[in-house]
């Protein structure tokens, strides 16, 4: 149930049986947050400077950030209303916009004017969100301001044009920015829209799917910026100043969400995997997009039954606080899950999944029956050969998981990085990756390592995807040890089948190298439950979350629990079962896994011993796997 400090309506159990939510939990969901940051106001109400950890852009930065993802939020809320909202809201933030573009009012810690829009510069993302809440706005503020602060805030949006930007998703905040200029007559640089929209053309790589910038980088970030500026654009533009580009952006984003709900459990949890996750809520811009923008697949009642799910998922679990506030973290307080760019306002971009209140209350996604989710009508399996990953849903416990051979977040070319939230072999909507620089170091969860003599386990940083078909998914990754200037490579194919995942490492390795294999983390707020065996290894929490790694070939009979404290975003005390093999061979070697992810009992010494698996000693390649239900698969 929601925190007793957020009061909310009473469900409706018939229009939304599977959440109770409707239209008026949104509404009391935004006023709540909104109302929340009042006393966090400068005086002329500018900037909302909240507690927490400063973005490297530092507090004046920050406090520009509060002022407009928030206002993104108020915009929202104030133009699906028709204007008809608590006054006050709209006096707050026309007053902030005439403060902060008033240069008399001080650029420093003491002023509350805002930081001037310079090249790759933070402001460039908040005025973004600006310039839509500007747009949607418009009868209720924009029309309404004196024209002397209208004139200051052109200027200080001429920033952008001729500007630089950086080379992903930024160039969308140039392109919706110069847009907003050009709908109310200021001067701006079509040359400017027209590259930034040609430009995310080159990181089309089909089926609905964008990587944000040059590599391998899919993420949230698809949905919540590469789908939705481009279609906000368009609604700036109008059709008749489209081009014909909103028509191919409809049909990308439909593609797109015939998938997108597949990423989504049954307790309405988005999977955990990529950056800026304190985004939270707005993992549902998506669906809200393809209904405003009149292209979704998705019927209405899944639309809402998603995206409601979603926030409900996050107030039954303290989101947000007591204080009304969305603090930088998951669930609660947690920066291993945020990066060095995020403020203490940076996860008010959750403002982005309220999009839905542009809807009017009479559009079907408001009053249609809720339907289910993929997830919660059978067994799932989804394969994305574009970011390289499979899905796998199961309805009796509702855990979707994301099997990763694809996305690594590195450029194309040059050094590549590790991150926890691309690098693994695996992520879940019941789990976290061990993200602290402590649990880091040693990554152990969804993680095959070459285990060096000082201990130093190998990263998997570049992610070179091999195929994604059906059931089945492979990639390569080349190792690197301490004290050797070779890369080791190591291909590792991922085989669906129910709740489990067989994953067969081939592995070529110096002789007398370790390697070691581990499960999913699992986290809880007190302690979590282990045991091993010989060849077995499991993890359970006291809500039943249970996480298991069974040898079935070219293992040692170790194994190991890995624990760890304050190093998961799904709770501070977590722990990952592993499998250990000593004495690698000279050259290749197989080593075949049985994971498990379930809330379901799990025996692992009947698995290992119900599962036939045969490797051909002549021939590496071939693995034979044979399931209790009599099903056999060679990899």
């Amino acid at each position: 149930m929601p925190a007793p400090h957020l009061s909310l309506p009473p469900t409706d159990r018939v229009l939304s049986p599977l959440t109770g939510w409707t239209r008026a939990h949104w509404e009391a969901l935004a006023d709540r947050q909104l109302e929340a940051l009042v006393p966090y106001a400068t005086p002329g109400f500018a900037q909302y400077r909240l507690p927490g950890r400063a973005s490297w852009s530092g507090v004046v930065s920050d406090g520009l950030e509060g002022f407009a993802r928030s206002f993104l939020l108020a915009s929202f809320r104030i133009a699906g209303a028709g204007g008809d909202v608590d006054p006050r809201l709209v006096e707050r933030y026309a007053q902030g916009l005439t403060t902060g573009t008033d240069r008399r009012r001080g650029t420093g810690l003491d002023g509350e004017a805002w930081p001037e829009l310079t090249d790759c510069s933070q402001q460039m993302v908040e005025a973004a969100s600006i310039a839509i809440g500007l747009h949607e706005t418009r009868p209720w503020i924009w029309d309404k301001l004196d024209s002397r602060v209208q004139e200051r805030i052109v200027d200080w949006f001429s920033g952008f044009v001729g500007g630089r930007t950086w080379d992903n998703n930024w160039r969308l905040f140039q392109v919706v920015s110069e847009q907003f200029l050009a709908s109310v007559g200021a001067p701006y640089s079509q040359e400017d829209i027209d590259g930034g929209l040609d430009r995310i053309e080159d990181w089309y790589v089909g089926d609905g799917w964008y990587t944000d910038g040059d590599g391998r980088n899919f993420d949230y970030y698809i949905g919540w910026a590469m789908h939705l500026y481009p279609l906000l654009w368009a609604r700036m533009a109008g059709p008749d100043g489209d081009g014909g580009r909103a028509k191919v952006y409809r049909e990308r984003l439909s593609q797109f969400l015939t998938t997108y709900p597949h990423f989504f459990g049954g307790d309405g949890a988005p999977v955990h995997q990529g950056r800026s996750l304190t985004y939270r809520f707005a993992a549902t811009a998506p669906v809200w997009m393809g209904a405003l923008a009149d292209c979704t697949p998705l019927e209405p009642g899944l639309t809402r039954r998603l995206a409601s799910g979603t926030a409900r998922h996050f107030v039954e679990r303290g989101v947000p606080d007591e204080r009304g506030l969305l603090p930088l973290g998951w669930y609660g307080t947690f920066l291993p899950t945020t990066q060095p760019y995020s403020g203490p306002a940076s996860p008010y971009w959750a403002s982005k999944g309220f999009l839905g209140l542009l809807l009017p209350a009479d559009h079907p996604v408001w009053t249609e029956r809720e339907a289910q989710l993929p997830v919660e009508k059978s067994e799932q399996y989804t394969a994305l050969p574009a970011p390289g990953w499979l899905l796998h849903g199961t309805p009796h416990d509702g855990i979707v998981r994301l099997i990763n051979h694809g996305s690594d977040h590195n450029p194309l070319e040059g050094p590549a990085t590790d991150d926890p939230h691309y690098a693994k072999l695996a992520y879940s909507t019941a789990t976290a990756p061990e993200s602290a620089p402590h649990a880091w170091q040693r990554t152990v969860d969804n993680h095959v390592a070459l285990i060096a003599e000082d201990g130093t386990p190998s990263r998997r940083r570049r992610i070179h995807p091999i195929s994604c078909e059906g059931r089945v998914a492979s990639s390569r990754h080349d190792a690197q040890l301490p004290g050797f200037n070779e890369e080791f490579p190591i291909e590792s194919t991922t085989v669906l089948h129910g709740p489990w995942e067989i994953r067969v490492h081939r592995v070529q390795a110096p002789e007398g190298v370790t390697v070691r294999e581990g499960g999913y983390a699992v986290a809880d707020e007190t302690s979590v439950h282990a045991e091993r065996g010989p060849g077995w290894a499991l993890t359970r929490t006291e809500s039943g979350v249970t996480s298991a790694v069974v040898a079935l070939h070219g293992w040692d009979e170790e194994s190991g629990i890995a624990r760890e404290v304050e190093a998961n975003a799904c709770g501070p005390h977590s722990a990952t079962p592993y499998l250990r093999s000593t004495g690698h061979p000279t050259g290749s070697g197989v080593h075949v896994t049985l994971a498990v992810l379930t809330r379901d009992v799990v025996h692992p010494q009947a698995l290992r011993e119900s599962i036939s698996c045969v490797a051909d000693p002549g021939d590496a390649r071939q693995v034979r796997i044979t399931f209790p239900d009599g099903g056999t698969v060679t990899v």
